[in-house]
Order: C-alpha cells, then structure tokens, then sequence
C-alpha cells in the first residue's frame, strides 16, 4: 500500500488530482475507516493499475503486471514463500547475474540487500499492483500441487493398527496433511472431502459451491492422513466403526481459518469432511450480498420492527447463515441484548451471546429456546427451525415481543407458509408473527477476466419455454428497467457467460453471489394464511404485492451480466 504521502505527490505529478482535493478524499476516506487508496479506487477516480503505473513513474523504476504470467518454480523459490507474502514481493525471472523482483514497496532496501545476499544475484526492482502480486504468490501454492506426489512417493509405513498415533506425526503425512489445508485456504474452498475408494483416496474441494478433484492419493496414506486428522479435531484415533465430529482452528499472519471435522465410516475406510469457516471473513452489507433496491428496502423495513419473526429458507450451502449474520450485524448495537442458538457457530460476533446446541445431553434448540427468554433478550437467533417444539416456541417468542430471526428447508418463500402449518403450529400464529421470508440461492459469478456476450440460439429458448414461464420473466425485467420491451422476445437479447481463463481456472466463474425473493407478510397475504389458503392462492397475492421470484431475480442479474443462465437454472431446478 502506498502512504498517503506518497500517494498525494503520485496524483499531483500525474495531474489526476490536486493536493487539496487528496486531502478531502483522504478525511473521507478515514471517515468510513478506508484508506485513501481504496477509497480512490472504489469511487473510480482511477484504477489500481493506472495508479500504480504512475507510482512506477514517481519511483523511477519499471511497470510489471504479474497477472497471466507463469512463473518457473526455480525462479519463484529464489524468494521462500514467508518472505514474500511478509515484505510483499516475488521473484518472477532470473538469469546467473540478475534477479528480477516485482515488489509493492520499492524503497525496501534492506530485503532487497538480504535477497541478493542469498541467491548472489543482483536484485532488479519492478513495481506492480497489490491485485497481481496476490495473484502470483498463488503461484507459491499452485505448485504445492507437485509437492503432493512426492510426499506420497516418500515412505510412509508406521506398523500396525496400534501404531497410530506413530503414524500420524510421521513427517510426510504431517506435510500431506499441512499441504492439503493450506492449499485449500488458497483456493477458496468451503469444503474438503477426502473419499476413500478401493484403490486409492481422492482429495476434493468445493470452491464456488462446486466439488472437484484436486488430487488422488495412493491407498497407504489413508490410515495416516486419517488418524493425523484425528489428532487435530481431538478425536479417538482408534474408533472407527462410528461416526465422530470435532474442529479445530489454524492461525497465521494472513488468515484465520476454523475446521468443522465431520468422519464417517464407509466401505474402504473413514470419510472425512472439512467445513473452511475463514474467521477474518468481514460481515457482509444487506447491499453486498445483491438484493434488488425493492427487497432491500423490504428487509430494511422490517429490520426496524421490534418483534415478529424474519425467515430465511433455501437448501443446505444456500447461504442462509450469511444472510441470518448480515441482519444480525445491522441490528447489533449496544441497546439490544441478542441470543442466538445455532448448530454449530459458524462466525463469532462481538457483543452477541452465541450458544451451541448438545442434543448429547439434551441442549436442543428447544431447551435453549426455553432459557433464552429467561435472559431477557431483545433479538433471538435460532440456526434452524426444525421441529414443531422449536417452532412454537421460536412464534410464541416473536408473540411476546422479540424479534426472532431463524432458517428453514422449504424451495421458496411462498411454500414456508404451509410447511409451518404441517409442522402443527397454528394458522392464526404464523399469520400474525411472520414479518418476512427471504428465500434463497446461491449462483456462481462470471469471472470478469474472460466474460463474452452471446445471444440464446432456437434449442436453448425451445428448451427454456418449456421449463419456465418466459412471459412472465420478460415483464419482469422490462418492470425493474433492465431491458425497454419484453414483447422483443427473450432470443433478441445478449446474455453473457465465461470462456474460461487461468485466473478461474477454465471455470469461467469466480466468486459468489444469492438470488432472492423476498415475501412481506401483508394483511391481505395474512388472511389467506388464515384461511387456510393453497400454495397457489398465496403464490398468486406474492405476485400482486410484486413480489420478484428468485428465476426473474436470477435472469435480472444473467442480464446485467453477474451471472449465466446455465447457473439460474442449476440451482432453481427442482
């Protein structure tokens, strides 16, 4: 990062802006406890590249972008791995006189004086932007990649089945295991699943909601891997006909990261499950996660109401806790007391009195429910409705005057109305408790690297027109703006998709995003409740209160070019 000193001088001498100017920005900036940097950059007064391009100027050295650049694992180890992500540098050519290094602070002789000292090189200093320089200390971990099969090759024998704890320090499985952890912090996984199959273990992440293989490892490295992780997660190592779950946390400068163990017993062996939950991740805005500005301003609305319940519902990964989070950030300030009962807790937050359900010895939510409001709270979290006991006393709460927030498993808002009937709570109580029902997906985004336009051909619309109500979708968007005239047809419009690139990874996505809907509960929608109404009444009042389905929110967001209708359609199909 550039010093605000620096930063000012850069942007006079490349006349972008004035030195009175820098120093509103950079009072505005601090203000919203940004720095001058960022805020330049987020309000578009000039791109990381061209400021650093400038900077590149200001300081007398050469520009580099490192961002498609493949770099040689010997060039790239010249620099060891801790020392480049600590002084924010890498090495990226070389020859048997110079070492080329594209560094963020140019002026940091001493590292450049202990560089050449060690690789007997002369260092030759390029200035890139903090965007690239993380992209290429990537490099570090992809190569890690290599390192897996030697670890595998080495020899890892630890005797019998009581030898176990001996196995699991021996050092290559300790590496493999290491080198599984990090690599998948690096990629962004949410999850790793390491699968044994008769001949061999398959290693797998999920990044972006989607699993793949990453690696497959001979079968001798399944008992060592899996007591090692055991060790971790502070499980017995020699059980293991039943299923067993633990965690554990590993803490270094850049990242914080908390695993969620969960082993069960198959045919070839133990399957071991990691839930990543990144414990530096910053709370999300109710804007960051892509409301549309009608069901933001919904949300927000009912925010604000003392009590009542506020639902959340979509499948398992839909991204109903970030959401739960996202509320709980809003609403946690210092006059309100707020609970939560959650299984497990996923992100700790300041200021808020979270507890983990036992059902071992009967700390269900229920029983949690019931204490919570002895402890005189404003606001209560509860991770999941999931039985009727949870849900009457989750709706008598939100009767008695607090504000309940939870999570259920229903496909779409309309259809969390009936199933709270069928869990057995009244009619009469869910008409006059539910504030709101925010329904939910998650979607893949197109990688902005490699994004291109294409207009939908005759088989994908045939096939399209079978599948949803087109008719409807185009009213949509022509409502909210996003295309002038829905009788054009849906084939006369560009849509967009990824053609795959080595920053996604060939995907052609990178990164997350929700599709919603969000239901209000308005009189009209609580007398139908009332009476006891069908699925398709209440579906039809959703839709004359304008309500926006989460299909016509996907196509809104495939149209502005966020996401693709392949993505719509993978996770709305039922």
């Amino acid at each position: 990062m550039l010093s605000n000193q620096q930063l000012k001088k850069i942007l006079e001498k490349s006349d972008i802006m004035p030195a009175a100017e820098f120093e509103k920005f950079s009072q505005e900036a601090a203000k919203y406890g940004k720095t001058a940097e960022n805020y330049l950059i987020e309000k578009k007064i000039t791109s990381q590249s061209s400021l650093y391009e400038n900077a590149a100027g200001y300081f007398k050295v050469p520009f580099i972008d490192l961002k498609d650049q493949i770099i040689r694992k010997d060039v790239l180890f010249n620099v060891p791995e801790p020392i480049a992500s600590t002084h924010q540098l890498i090495s990226f050519a070389a020859d048997d006189k110079e070492i080329k290094i594209a560094a963020l602070d140019p002026e940091n002789m001493e590292i450049f004086e202990f560089i050449r000292k060690k690789t007997n090189l002369k260092p030759v200093i390029y200035l890139t932007t903090p965007d690239s320089l993380n992209q290429a200390i990537k490099q570090y971990h992809k190569s890690l990649k290599a390192e897996f099969k030697d670890l595998a090759d080495e020899n890892i024998n630890g005797g019998g089945e009581t030898d176990l704890k001996k196995l699991a320090a021996n050092l290559p499985v300790v590496r493999i295991v290491e080198t599984l952890l990090e690599y998948a912090i690096f990629e962004g996984a949410s999850d790793i699943h390491i699968e044994p199959e008769e001949k061999d273990v398959l290693a797998r992440y999920r990044v972006d909601g989607i699993l793949k293989t990453v690696m497959t490892l001979p079968k001798n490295v399944q008992p060592g891997i899996t007591a090692r992780i055991k060790i971790l997660a502070n499980l017995k190592v020699d059980e293991h006909r039943l299923p067993q779950d633990g965690r554990f946390k590993i803490n270094a400068k850049e990242y914080k990261v908390s695993f969620r163990v969960s082993i069960i017993p198959t045919f070839d062996g133990e399957k071991i499950v990691m839930r990543l939950l990144n414990e530096k991740a910053q709370v999300l805005t109710l804007e960051q996660l892509g409301l549309q500005p009608s069901a933001l301003a919904t949300i927000k609305k009912n925010l604000t109401k003392p009590h009542g319940m506020i639902l959340v519902t979509g499948p398992t990964g839909s991204g109903k806790t970030t959401t739960l989070y996202t509320a709980m950030n809003i609403l946690n300030t210092p006059e309100v007391n707020i609970v939560t009962i959650e299984d497990p807790i996923e992100y700790r937050m300041p200021r808020v009195n979270q507890s983990q359900v036992n059902p071992k010895i009967g700390y269900t939510f229920a029983a949690g429910l019931r204490a919570f409001l002895r402890q005189d709270p404003n606001i209560i979290m509860v991770g999941e409705i999931r039985d009727q006991e949870t849900a009457e006393i989750a709706i008598h709460a939100a009767m008695t005057g607090h504000l309940v927030l939870s999570t259920l498993h229903t496909n779409d808002a309309v259809t969390t109305l009936p199933r709270l009937s069928d869990m057995g709570v009244p009619a009469f109580l869910v008409a006059s408790t539910t504030n709101i029902i925010i329904a939910q997906r998650l979607v893949r985004k197109i990688c902005p690297n490699c994004i291109q336009s294409y207009k939908l051909d005759k088989t994908t619309v045939a096939e399209l027109k079978q599948q949803l109500d087109l008719e409807n979708i185009m009213r949509a968007l022509e409502e909210k703006k996003i295309i002038i005239n829905a009788k054009q047809g849906i084939e006369a419009l560009l849509f967009y998709r990824g053609k795959g690139c080595k920053q996604c990874s060939n995907s052609g996505y990178k990164g997350r995003l929700g599709i919603y809907e969000v239901l209000e509960i308005t009189e009209a929608m609580s007398e139908l409740i009332l009476k006891k109404a069908s699925p398709a009444e209440l579906k039809e009042q959703a839709e004359k209160q304008n309500m926006l389905t989460i299909i016509e929110d996907g196509f809104i967001k495939a149209k502005n070019g966020i996401t693709t209708i392949e993505e719509i359609m993978r996770v709305t199909k039922e």
